[in-house]
């Protein structure tokens, strides 16, 4: 029998990159995200390629009851999920925090925490039912250490950091995984979102040096996975060379 992972934010970037590894290793996929016929498209395009079955669920993570709705009452041959990434997450706006606008703020704890809390609650049930399971939250080295600019969206992912080690003690008793991936500068549509669709200042941040790709991190969320039954990788940081962390560079 294939095993499941269910990824959010499964449309663009780190998500549609870890459903596509997966896809290719033989993993039955459920996949979320916001726009529903880019998600239908990308479900069709994975079954094709590789003869796997896919769920695509479109909704977005902020709304609580949908949340719950579309999550709890999943069709019976998909409740045996292996593994749940919890990617869905946004940074919107860079400035100064007395500059900051409330709105972004609140989309970014909305998506970024609140989100992440609605899909745990409502998967973790059936990885008690099966006696197992695996978390894995997407951070950021901005849940690491803050940055210049970065304030709230830095706030959000330091409460993912929180809330990824709370769950691996409170989910010991039965048998849960939790992993924390917390990557540095990479190329995805997450800059151009950020500058709400400035391509320009999205891809400048990125001059003189390699960023990630988003199959890097595929990569490593894969790795993180298959580890034996016995082994949990708490946590990890990844960055291109280039970066040391989320405030030192070397560019060309």
């Amino acid at each position: 029998m294939n095993k499941i992972i269910l990824v959010t934010g499964a449309t663009s970037g780190f998500g549609k990159a870890i459903a596509e590894k997966f896809a290719e290793a033989g993993w039955n996929c459920i996949i979320t995200g916001r726009r529903e016929e880019r998600l239908k498209e990308f479900a069709e395009k994975l079954q094709q390629e590789n003869k796997i079955n896919v769920l695509p669920l479109a909704f977005d993570v902020r709304e609580r009851e949908t949340v719950s709705n579309k999550l709890s009452n999943l069709p019976p041959e998909w409740h045996a999920i292996d593994v749940l990434v919890n990617n869905a997450g946004l940074a919107l706006g860079r400035s100064p925090f007395d500059e900051g606008d409330i709105d972004d703020w609140e989309t970014m704890i909305d998506t970024n925490v609140k989100g992440l809390l609605y899909v745990s609650k409502a998967i973790i049930p059936y990885f008690k039912k099966g006696g197992k399971g695996h978390i894995i939250n997407m951070g950021s080295v901005a849940g690491k250490e803050i940055y210049k600019d970065g304030n709230v969206y830095c706030a959000s992912k330091f409460a993912v950091d929180a809330i990824t080690k709370s769950q691996r003690v409170d989910l010991l008793p039965h048998k849960i995984k939790v992993t924390g991936i917390h990557p540095g500068a990479a190329l995805t549509e997450f800059g151009v979102v950020r500058f709400k669709g400035d391509e320009q200042k999205a891809n400048s941040v990125y001059d003189g040096y390699q960023p990630l790709s988003a199959s890097d991190v595929a990569d490593v969320v894969y790795y993180a996975a298959t580890m034996p039954a016995n082994v949990c990788l708490n946590d990890i940081v990844i960055t291109a060379t280039a970066q040391a962390n989320a405030i030192y560079f070397q560019k060309e």
